[in-house]
């Protein structure tokens, strides 16, 4: 529209600013071209005001069908971790590339694909890039490369994915990994200033490490090298086997331990809500026992637990070992809210069940926290129970440690979602309608650290579960202490 405003402004004053134009049919003849000139500049205009209609169009198109498979399943569609990642993308970056469209007609349109494209993965490498995250920088970059090598086309290049990769890799001390794909992209941009004077000083550190290693006495001095440049303290010294655990490539029980592992009836010592219906037990785990409840919650008690919850779900959070007051951490992704059993009889009564069949006292407990995993939602590994250097994590409840974690979980997932124990090579996948329970502490109270455990993330669906933290208050005639300190 600009446009066309601007070629009609430099036309029209030409053939408007002379009145004396009538006076010669020569000069009015020039106003027939001018006119002509006018009529194929309005053309033009349309035609590309048509061109820029019909992209909106297609856009609308595409959008209108996404939107109408997405609303007939949200929950679904959102638990897909591609179609989560592109609606974010869209509502991000590109319903501002469409308004540019509208504005200044300067678009190609909008494409949807179905997978991770080269710019997804270099993007998100770029995201844990700059939180520092250079594990997670490395497998987004290496993928990256992976879909360039495979011959995707991408405005991204292979120098620029090679410049994050190679430092990401440096920074968790694989010197000799980062120098080659440093040269590897020297090979592709021999100016690249950045790559060169990295090689400059990964030859430096390496050959400095090489003669440290000729002389015992400089051996302290390879040690302050190593300490400065090598790879970086990983927050979690268990990451391997968890993530490994997350993909079901968790520990086998020997045949011997197998068979110490039963699926029982379940009637709370003689309780009489279970003499006639006994709760189904299975043991999923003999140290630390781990037992899991079949259809122990039914599906109108989790709608109903859902829906209180869902208007108070905030970020999820953890007690701080310093202050004993909760707040949130990057190591726990989800929404969380808290449910009393005064407010509804259903979480009353899923109090109480809680209560009967484990035979612990419900009423020092926390209240039943309900937390929801979208895509990518996890819990990295943790202690429920408060360890010796943390005296004041529970000091505001006054009931004592945790004692006891009883969980419940209210939805299938598609992919991902476990709870498992890195200690012991445990994974417990979720089924809706069953509950799993675990004590945190030995009957002496000291701290089970074989109960050390992480909620994987949500790979497809999302991930709804409730738990009960069962304190020490109230427990001492339930649960006796005994004399020895691991029992």
């Amino acid at each position: 529209m600009i446009w066309y405003i601007l070629v009609v402004g430099i036309l029209l004053p030409q053939s408007l600013a002379h009145p004396g134009f009538f006076t010669s049919i020569g000069q009015m003849t020039d106003l027939i071209h001018t006119e002509k000139d006018l009529v194929t500049s309005l053309k033009d205009y349309i035609k590309a005001e048509e061109d820029k209609l019909e992209q909106i169009k297609k856009w609308a198109e595409k959008l209108d069908r996404l939107t109408s498979t997405a609303t007939k399943d949200p929950e679904g569609f959102v638990g897909h971790p591609v179609n989560a990642f592109k609606l974010m993308k869209r509502l991000n970056t590109e319903w501002s590339e469409l308004e540019s469209l509208v504005l200044k007609d300067m678009s190609d349109g909008v494409k949807h694909k179905s997978f991770l494209t080269v710019e997804d993965c270099f993007e998100l490498g770029k995201v844990a890039y700059t939180e520092a995250d250079y594990y997670h920088t490395e497998l987004w970059m290496e993928q990256a490369l992976r879909q360039l090598d495979e011959g995707e086309v991408s405005t991204i290049d292979k120098v620029s994915v090679l410049d994050y990769l190679s430092y990401a890799v440096y920074q968790q001390g694989d010197l000799d990994k980062a120098l080659l794909l440093t040269k590897k992209l020297l090979e592709l941009d021999p100016e690249h200033q950045r790559a060169n004077g990295n090689l400059k000083y990964f030859e430096y550190i390496m050959a400095k490490e090489k003669d440290a290693n000729k002389s015992s006495d400089d051996q302290s001095d390879q040690k302050t090298t190593l300490k400065k440049k090598g790879a970086a303290v990983d927050y979690l010294p268990e990451r391997q086997k968890y993530e490994m655990l997350c993909r079901g490539e968790g520990i086998k029980m020997t045949p011997r331990r197998q068979k110490k592992l039963f699926c029982r009836y379940h009637d709370g010592n003689r309780n009489p809500k279970f003499i006639l219906a006994p709760a189904k037990q299975e043991d999923e785990w003999d140290k630390p026992r781990i037992i899991r409840f079949h259809d122990i919650i039914s599906d109108a008690e989790i709608e109903i637990v859902k829906d209180l919850a869902k208007p108070r779900l905030s970020r999820a959070t953890v007690h701080d070992p310093e202050t004993g007051k909760l707040t949130t951490a990057q190591y726990r992704v989800s929404k969380s809210a808290w449910l009393s059993g005064y407010e509804n009889p259903v979480v009353s009564r899923i109090n109480m069940r809680i209560q009967d069949l484990t035979g612990l006292d419900v009423s020092t407990a926390e209240e039943l926290q309900v937390a929801n995993y979208g895509v990518g939602g996890q819990y990295e590994p943790h202690f429920d129970f408060a360890r010796k250097d943390e005296p004041d994590a529970f000091k505001e409840l006054g009931t004592g440690n945790r004692i006891a974690t009883w969980l419940f979980y209210m939805s299938d997932v598609l992919a991902g979602g476990a709870t498992v124990f890195p200690e012991v090579g445990a994974s417990v996948w979720p089924k809706k309608g069953t509950a799993v329970f675990w004590y945190n502490l030995f009957a002496s109270g000291e701290g089970d650290y074989s109960t050390r455990h992480a909620a994987c993330p949500v790979l497809v669906g999302n991930k709804w579960v409730s738990n009960k933290w069962l304190h020490e208050r109230g427990q001492e005639f339930r649960r006796p202490c005994t004399l020895s300190e691991l029992e």
